[in-house]
Order: C-alpha cells, then structure tokens, then sequence
C-alpha cells in the first residue's frame, strides 16, 4: 500500500477502504508518512468529502493510535458530555454536580482553554489547590465513591487526532464537518464514556456560525456514535451571546456557585437543565426527560448539587472554604465600569469579540505555554433585549494590567450591536439531534 495512491484515490472522489484510512492514520502518527503527504490527504477530503462510513472508520482508526481509557469498573452507566466551545460555558461546573447529585455517574476528562478564555481544567484550577491530574485508578475510585470526577485528558488519548489538528489548522483544512465530528468523538470514545450528549453551540461566538451547519455538524457526530455502537444525543444550542454574564476563570467559578445555590442566570441554569435531563436519560436514571428535570430541580432546592461541588474539590484536594467564601478565590486588583458610547436596545452581543477582550487582559492563553490569570475578566451588565442609554454601564472588567485596558474596552463596545427597535429574541435551543435523526423546535 502506497500513500500516494491513497491521495490520488481521494482527490479523484473515490472511497477509501478501512485499511486505506488506518495505514494513513498509524503511519503518520508513527511519523513513517510525512507532513507533505498528510496535508495533500487533508485537502483531497477537504474538497471531495467523506461519507458516513469512511468518517466513522476515521474516527476509530484515531481512537486506536493511542490508549483507549476502560471505565468498566465504575458502577453504571458513565455519560460525558462535550460542548464545542464557547464563550462564558462553565456548564460543566454547574452540571456535572447536578447530574451526579440525581445519581447518575459522571467520569468527565476535559481540555484546557486555547483562545478566548480558559477552558473547564483552567477555571476548576483557580480553586486554590484543585488538581486535575488524576491517576487513572483515583479517578475511577472517586467517581465509585463519590460518583464526581473531572481530570485532565492524558497525551496519550488519540494522539492522532492531536497531530492531525496541529496540521489542519496551519493548512487550511479545519473547516471540514467530517475531519471536525471524527476529531471531536475520537477523543470522547477514547475516553471510555459508555453514552455521550453533544452540546454543539452555534452563533457569532461559536465554530459553526449557521444553524444549517451546527445541524450537520450534531448530525455528522451522532451517527459516528452510532455507528460505533455508542448512544449519542447533540442539542444545538445558543452562542449569539456569552452564555451567562460571567467570562474568565474564577468568576465563572462565582456564577457557577451562584447558579447551584439556585440564583445564577437564566439562560446558564435552563441550559444545564435541558442537558443534564439527556444525561440522567441516557444513564438509565429515568426514560422520562420531565421526570429528569424535576430530579435536577430537587438537586438545586435541598443543596445536594452544591455539596456535590463541595465534595469533588475536597476529593481532588481543592480548597472547598472557596466554594463557601467566594472572595477567597483569586481577585483583581481593579475593577473598572465600561460605559455605553450609544444607545439602544442591545440587538446582538458578539461573543468572539467578548472573549478577545478576556483574552487581550489575560483570561486566555495565545499559545498552549501562555500562562493564564485566574483573576481577571468581565462581567457583563447589558445583555440582549436591555435598553442601554448613553453613560450606561454595560459591562465591568476585572483586570490586573491597566495597560490593556484601552484595548479591552474598545472590544467590548464594538461586541455590542444596538438597534433602535426591541429586538426579537432567539431561543436558548434550537432543536437536537438523536439516532432517530433531527428534531428542529
């Protein structure tokens, strides 16, 4: 078998057999194919695509190059979730305590941040103490014990995916739904979750910025679960805006508290409600999703979700006193109000910009060895649908370097986009995506 038939075959539109796509895969993770023939492999697919079955054999083929985790020792049935990323989504310190707390098992491996702001690892790290790196046989027993646990991924997942990723990106071939889902569900099999809900965002703040293309994306990653045998439920969600009002690390840690003693933002909790409900479904707890709502409620009204948060950071030697005494997490040293230069009813918050203006004061890493300032970034006062005047406050930066406060502030009113007339709201879910196909609300 020779690469260069295999380039040739692909940019002619033809399909690759199972063999072809592992050749490729576990010689260029040995380093035995070269960058040159990979890329030219990436641009062929990029163009010509792939169908169902070749994407699922991808995916596999990435899952098989490194270590593969076995979670069959915890008891139950152990559900991941996986958001495509962004901006102010600290769902995962909202729902994975609650979800635990209705008694469903949650074995969560995460990533850090790379861009906007920190990622779950980032924010769970500005609790003094917490540790994210867990042995594999302490992470198994803590969610046994306490049916919590989340711990950073090993290098060792998928490590074909890691150095395909690298690159995509410097070539021009990220932007392909089926290079995309067999990235993002190769790590989340390795990880050995038995089901997994997809939150896959769309909007100006999110990777896939149409409704269509969120759509194909949720679809493209429930039938690689599918066809590997894994139960996969993705729901298309809001990223028109940041989620919540809080972005950067330990603020995210304040509102995510604030939001499981039962006086967080609305569209976080509603959020953490529709995705926990498919988790406790799919882990067996209930087969009715009203029936899972009401055990999250109960999780929120008799404080089990919080003594769950309570309980994972003192099992993963975190500084609990944090979670009771919110301002003994890190803090700025400035906290200074941004003012609206116009006026209007905030018709659209751009969610990128918002996350380059955390970025630009430090809440984000440009490159993997950035380090990361707990303390800082912004809480947003103005959200969509407010009417904001001239002098209003519309958001207040958290920000230890005043240097980069021009910057900062500058991004922030350009994020914002007024228009004269109350705007119409978009809803907080668009619709999901199961085995049985799209359900559009």
């Amino acid at each position: 078998m020779r690469m260069v038939d295999i380039i040739l075959k692909k940019r002619n539109g033809e399909e690759l057999t199972k063999e072809e796509i592992d050749f490729f895969v576990q010689g260029y993770t040995k380093s035995i194919i070269p960058d040159y023939q990979a890329s030219a492999l990436m641009m062929a697919i990029y163009f010509q695509g792939m169908n169902k079955r070749e994407t699922a054999d991808l995916t596999l083929s990435m899952v098989n190059s490194g270590v593969t985790i076995d979670l069959s020792s915890i008891t139950g049935i152990k559900v991941d979730k996986h958001s495509t990323g962004g901006v102010g989504d600290k769902t995962t310190l909202v729902l994975a305590p609650m979800v635990a707390a209705a008694g469903v098992p949650v074995a969560k491996m995460s990533g850090r941040g790379l861009g906007h702001t920190g990622g779950t690892l980032d924010k769970l790290e500005s609790i003094e103490g917490f540790k994210v790196d867990l042995k594999l046989e302490n992470f198994i027993n803590n969610v046994n014990e306490y049916k919590i646990a989340v711990c950073g991924q090993t290098s060792d997942l998928a490590p074909a995916d890691k150095k395909l990723y690298a690159l995509r990106d410097v070539t021009a071939t990220v932007d392909n739904v089926s290079l995309i889902a067999s990235s993002i569900m190769s790590k989340k099999l390795a990880s050995g979750a038995d089901a997994i809900v997809l939150d896959v965002k769309t909007g100006n703040g999110a990777f896939m910025k149409t409704l269509e293309d969120s759509f194909t994306l949720a679809k493209e990653m429930v039938d690689i679960g599918t066809n590997l045998n894994r139960n996969v439920i993705a729901m298309i969600t809001e990223m028109n805006e940041p989620l919540g009002y809080a972005v950067g690390n330990a603020l995210e840690v304040k509102e995510a508290v604030a939001t499981l003693k039962g006086n967080g933002p609305e569209d976080l909790f509603q959020l953490c409600i529709e995705l926990g409900a498919a988790m406790i479904v799919l882990g067996g707890r209930t087969t009715d999703m009203a029936e899972a709502k009401q055990l999250l409620f109960n999780t929120i009204n008799n404080g089990t979700a919080l003594e769950k948060l309570k309980t994972m950071v003192r099992a993963q030697q975190g500084n609990a006193e944090q979670i009771d005494n919110l301002d003994l997490l890190p803090k700025a040293k400035n906290i200074i109000e941004i003012i609206a230069e116009k006026e209007g009813y905030v018709k659209v918050i751009d969610a990128e910009e918002i996350g380059k203006a955390a970025l630009i004061i430090g809440a984000g890493r440009e490159t993997k060895e950035s380090p990361i300032d707990y303390s800082v970034g912004i809480i947003l006062v103005k959200k969509v649908g407010d009417r904001i005047s001239k002098g209003d406050v519309i958001a207040k930066v958290h920000i230890n370097d005043l240097s980069k406060l021009e910057e900062c502030k500058q991004k922030l009113n350009d994020a914002y986009d007024l228009s004269i007339e109350f705007p119409e709201k978009r809803p907080l879910i668009f619709g999901l995506v199961n085995k049985e196909g799209i359900h559009k609300y």
